[in-house]
C-alpha cells in the first residue's frame, strides 16, 4: 500500500497494478499509514494532525478521524498485539490510541525531540522507540517514562528497527549513517557507513540475517549483519528515496522515492547477485507496502 503528497491512499499488486479506486483523505498530505497485524485494516496520518481508520476489504474510513495532534502526523505504528497504536508528530510528542473507539488511551508523551520523525513498539510491545529532529533516540515504558536516551547521531534520526527479541535498536539518520545500540542502556555497537546522503527509511529481514536501508543519495543498501558490511553494489534508483518496506514474507523490497515512484527487488535475487531481476512499478510518495 503506499499513501501519497494528494491525499490518496492506494492498494498495489507486487506487479504494480493498482486494486481497486484510492482511498481519499480530506487532510492533505498522508505523511504515514500503517498495516494492522492482522492485515485488516490501515491507520493513516496527515498532515492536519488528524488520524483515519480504514477498512481493507470495504475500502472505507471506518469512524470519524481521530483528533489530538497539533500538527502534521508523520510517523505512526502499531502494537505487536494491534489493541493500540503510537503516533508521532511535528508538535513533538507521542500520542497512543485504541483503534477500536479511536480515542487517547494514555497522556500524551512530549519527547522533547522537536519534530517526531520515527516511532516504534518493542517485539514484546512494553516499550517505545523515539527518535526525531534533535538527533536523540529515546526508549519509553508504556506509563510514558524515559527509559534510556541514546546519544551518538550527529543529525536527526529518521527511522528506527528492533531485533526480535528486544536487545538492539537499529537507528537510520540524517547524518549519512546506520547505527545499532544495545536497549538496555543505549551502548553503541556497530556504525554502519556507506551511504553519501541522508538514510530516510530501514527494514529488518525476517531471520534479521540483513538489514536494508534508504536513502536520499537515491540508493537502497542490504547490510550483512554477521559481517556488518555491505552486500554487493547499491541498488540504484533515478531519485531520492523517501520510504522502504519489505513484504511480509521478506521475499521483496520497495523502494519509494520523490515523483509518485517506486522499484520492487527481489531480496533473493540480490543476495544471489542476480540483478537483472529488477521490477519497476509507480506508486505514490510515502510508501508503505505489504505483501498478501
Amino acid at each position: 500500500m503506499s499513501s501519497s503528497s494528494d491525499g490518496s491512499i492506494h492498494q498495489w499488486t507486487k506487479d504494480g497494478e493498482p486494486i481497486g479506486k484510492p482511498w481519499v483523505s480530506d487532510g492533505g498530505v498522508v505523511g504515514s499509514i500503517g498495516v494492522s497485524p492482522d492485515e485488516t485494516m490501515v491507520v493513516s496520518g496527515s498532515a492536519d494532525g488528524r488520524l483515519r481508520l480504514w477498512n481493507i476489504k470495504e475500502g472505507k474510513m471506518v469512524g470519524n478521524p481521530w483528533k489530538g495532534h497539533n500538527d502534521a502526523v508523520i510517523c505512526l505504528n502499531w502494537s505487536p498485539d494491534a489493541v493500540e497504536i503510537a503516533t508521532g508528530s511535528y508538535d513533538g510528542t507521542i500520542r497512543r490510541w485504541n483503534p477500536d473507539t479511536g480515542r487517547q488511551i494514555a497522556p500524551l508523551i512530549k519527547t522533547s525531540h522537536g519534530w517526531v520523525y520515527a516511532v516504534k513498539y518493542s517485539p514484546q510491545g512494553d516499550k517505545i522507540a523515539s527518535g526525531g529532529s534533535d538527533k536523540i533516540i529515546r526508549l519509553w515504558s508504556k506509563k510514558g517514562e524515559l527509559l534510556v536516551e541514546i546519544k551518538g547521531h550527529e543529525d536527526a534520526v529518521t527511522s528506527l528497527c528492533w531485533s526480535k527479541d528486544g536487545t538492539r535498536v537499529f537507528s537510520a539518520s540524517s547524518d549519512c549513517t546506520i547505527r545499532t545500540w544495545q536497549s538496555s542502556d543505549g551502548k553503541e555497537l556497530i556504525v554502519l557507513r556507506g551511504h553519501t546522503k541522508a538514510v530516510t527509511s530501514l527494514c529488518l529481514s525476517p531471520d534479521e540475517s540483513h538489514l536494508i536501508s534508504a536513502s536520499r543519495d537515491c540508493s537502497v543498501r542490504i547490510w550483512d549483519l554477521k559481517t556488518n558490511q555491505p552486500v554487493g553494489d547499491p541498488l540504484l534508483h533515478d531519485g531520492e528515496l523517501l520510504a522502504l518496506a519489505m513484504s511480509v514474507d521478506g521475499n521483496y523490497v520497495v523502494g519509494a522515492q520523490l515523483y509518485a515512484k517506486a522499484y520492487v527487488w527481489s531480496l533473493e535475487a540480490v543476495l544471489k547477485q542476480q540483478g537483472s531481476d529488477q521490477v519497476g512499478v509507480r506508486m505514490y510518495r510515502y510508501c508503505y507496502w505489504r505483501l498478501h
